[in-house]
């Protein structure tokens, strides 16, 4: 029996609507809120897209948001907390795909063959909006903005995919993992130069395709060279123009 409240009513049942208490302003890590507030689109333009909005969490570190093979039903948008995405091989060997940020998108790599392709783990203690695709397409078809940033979201997805192909340096590698990392901070409004690795040396090492033993030696050699700071988990990129010089094969112009 559900409990009553003291004036003997039954008490209202959580509402699945994801809403940050503020009618004319969007949570500040939306997925969506630059590109909709670019076109004059605000909060109560948009209220049909914020009605397919679920919050979902806490994801405690290590937990799954979904495993490989589980059909696509939703995209996740991070609002708190950062996600890895991986495969496991059929020997147990973990190869990690990449990571996510508050503000950045899990899941639109399902879209196609309609089931989820890889694993999404919580880092770090995680909170999502989680968007219905199947009603956001059909949300997108009338509303040119979400459409187009869809699509730029895709785009973005791919191209993170090819950032690590070719024959590059180690340092290369590394320096471009942290410049893309700052500057995805910063694009949320968060430090783009000081931040919490939330992600191991070993995710990362798995990530860039390297020896773990060889990401600590980059990172002190970078530490050394005036490049960053770094004590445990907790980064500065003292010069991040020039760990773009040395990633800069890597990056976009």
């Amino acid at each position: 029996m559900r409990p009553r409240n003291p004036a003997g009513r039954l008490p209202e049942p959580p509402s699945p609507i994801a809403d940050d208490g503020d009618e004319s302003h969007f949570c500040r890590t939306c997925a969506f809120a630059g590109a909709c507030l670019a076109v004059g689109y605000g909060k109560p333009e948009l209220s049909a897209l914020h009605c397919l909005v679920e919050h979902v969490g806490p994801y405690r570190a290590g937990e799954h948001i979904f495993r490989t093979g589980d059909p696509f039903r939703a995209i996740f948008a991070v609002r708190a907390g950062t996600v890895k995405t991986c495969l496991v091989d059929k020997d147990g060997r973990e190869q990690v795909l990449g990571f996510y940020l508050p503000g950045e998108v899990i899941g639109l790599n399902a879209i196609y063959p309609d089931h989820f392709p890889c694993d999404a783990v919580a880092l770090e203690t995680a909170y999502f909006c989680r968007f219905s695709f199947p009603a956001m397409s059909a949300l997108a078809a009338r509303m040119p903005a979400v459409q187009q940033h869809l699509f730029r979201l895709l785009s973005k997805e791919l191209g993170a995919a090819s950032l690590l192909a070719g024959d590059h340096s180690a340092d290369e590698r590394m320096a471009a993992f942290l410049v893309d990392l700052g500057e995805r901070y910063a694009s949320r409004g968060f430090s783009g130069t000081q931040f919490q690795l939330s992600m191991s040396r070993g995710d990362i090492a798995n990530y860039l395709r390297l020896a773990a033993e060889t990401v600590s030696r980059v990172l002190g050699r970078f530490r050394a060279q005036g490049l960053i700071e770094i004590e445990g988990r907790a980064l500065t990129l003292r010069d991040a123009a020039g760990l773009r010089r040395i990633g800069q094969s890597l990056l976009p112009e």
